[in-house]
């Protein structure tokens, strides 16, 4: 009995310790936060997608709910709570219910690995695998696709949910291999000066791959000014310079995350890394409130852009997405690998250094990308022709018959 009740008594202290210690507290702000985000970023990209594309296509977008309208997308979810749940008796009701959580479950789940900012993230060894288990929890959402087509019970439905299924995995492939460079590049700079760790490998984590892109070195080093622009914000060491390969692989907040955080350094930014390095508590919140501005700053900005492609490009069919994912993408990024690592054998074997390297590559990969945009361009402007070319010509069949005049009027001299 009374080993029994030491046990217990210990159970107990360490249960008081671990709710209520700085790491669990950790994990619950990172909780509420990736939450928070996911939940309100559609309502919030909704109202910047109907706006932008407004002013894009010459027109106002929603005006009346809230000043400027800004209120319209929570009217809207307001609208679609209240609004009475029906469905046809045939259908699977439990897998068409269950479809929705299984596609969006795993959005939520995928931002376990992408830090906020230094303090708001997962605690432990969830970091390790990031890039790994991002790619894994992005193609769940499959499963919800076809779950929806399959639990509806009609043909079309299941029909449009395999095609869609298709896309999205057209999309994945060419998206693990955009990231293989990424750690490809971090095993470059492992082990030097700047970046130290066990030298010639490379990490996974998404949290050591915005590290990497914050340079030890900066200007006016160890001037009070200087130290808190960029003690952690050396834009100049961003991936994205070097490899500007982005495109559009699925979900617009997650790819935006994922591409902060892997090319646009994440939460970096000036202040973050000298306030959080001070050791206070109230100048390190600040600095955590710093970088989860920044991230979700450059996490919208990207979505801007998703927002206008599709606002000044024309809409493309199911099997030219495909076309261009398997044709073009995939080609393209497996190109950049061979080509990533053929630069860095040459330099190396010729004695450069990293610095060289990333000189090098980020020229070559600029120059080539905006190669590629012109041959996308001209392909498109000769396949549109071809497309086109048959309508034309008969439209021209057509004004040519109605100028032709008919025989009567030829054998008439004219006259009617």
């Amino acid at each position: 009995m009374h080993t029994a009740i030491i046990i217990s008594g210990d159970l107990g202290t360490q249960l008081f310790n671990g709710i209520f210690s700085w790491q669990f507290l950790q994990f619950i702000v990172a909780l509420l936060s990736y939450f928070g985000f996911v939940l309100t970023s559609a309502v919030i990209l909704i109202l910047a997608e109907r706006k932008i594309m407004g002013w894009m296509q010459d027109r106002v977008g929603p005006i009346h709910t809230g000043p400027w309208g800004l209120l319209q997308t929570v009217a809207d979810v307001g609208k679609l709570l209240m609004k009475e749940d029906i469905h046809a008796s045939a259908t699977d009701k439990l897998v068409f219910l269950l479809a929705p959580s299984v596609f969006l479950a795993p959005v939520i789940a995928a931002f376990a690995v992408i830090p906020f900012s230094p303090y708001v993230n997962l605690p432990g060894t969830a970091l390790a695998t990031g890039i790994i288990y991002y790619v894994a929890m992005s193609s769940i959402d499959v499963v919800g696709v076809v779950m929806a087509g399959w639990g509806s019970n009609n043909k079309y439905a299941l029909i449009g949910g395999l095609r869609s299924a298709a896309q999205m995995i057209s999309y994945e492939l060419p998206l693990v291999l955009a990231l293989v460079s990424v750690i490809m590049l971090t095993s470059v700079l492992a082990g030097t000066d700047n970046y130290p760790g066990q030298p010639g490998i490379g990490t996974v984590s998404v949290g050591e791959i915005i590290r990497f892109q914050m340079a030890g070195d900066w200007p006016g080093k160890g001037i009070g000014f200087f130290d808190f622009i960029f003690k952690g914000f050396t834009p100049w060491a961003w991936f994205f310079l070097v490899q500007p390969y982005l495109g559009e692989y699925g979900n617009m907040t997650i790819v935006s995350s994922i591409a902060t955080a892997l090319f646009l350094g994440g939460w970096s930014g000036p202040g973050v890394g000298y306030l959080t390095g001070l050791g206070s508590p109230g100048w390190g919140l600040l600095g955590n409130l710093l970088g989860i501005a920044y991230f979700i700053s450059k996490v919208y900005l990207l979505s801007a852009v998703f927002i206008w492609v599709r606002s000044t490009l024309p809409r493309l069919r199911a099997d030219q997405l495909m076309q261009f994912a398997w044709l073009i993408l995939i080609p393209t990024t497996l190109g950049n690998i061979l080509l990533t690592g053929a630069i860095y054998l040459i330099l190396n074997a010729l004695g450069a250094s990293n610095i060289i390297f990333l000189v090098v590559l980020g020229v070559i990969n600029w120059f080539l990308l905006f190669g590629f945009v012109w041959v996308v361009r001209r392909a498109t402007l000769v396949t549109t022709r071809r497309a086109q070319a048959p309508a034309i010509r008969a439209q021209r069949r057509a004004g040519t018959a109605a100028q032709l005049p008919d025989r009567a009027t030829v054998a008439s001299g004219g006259r009617q």
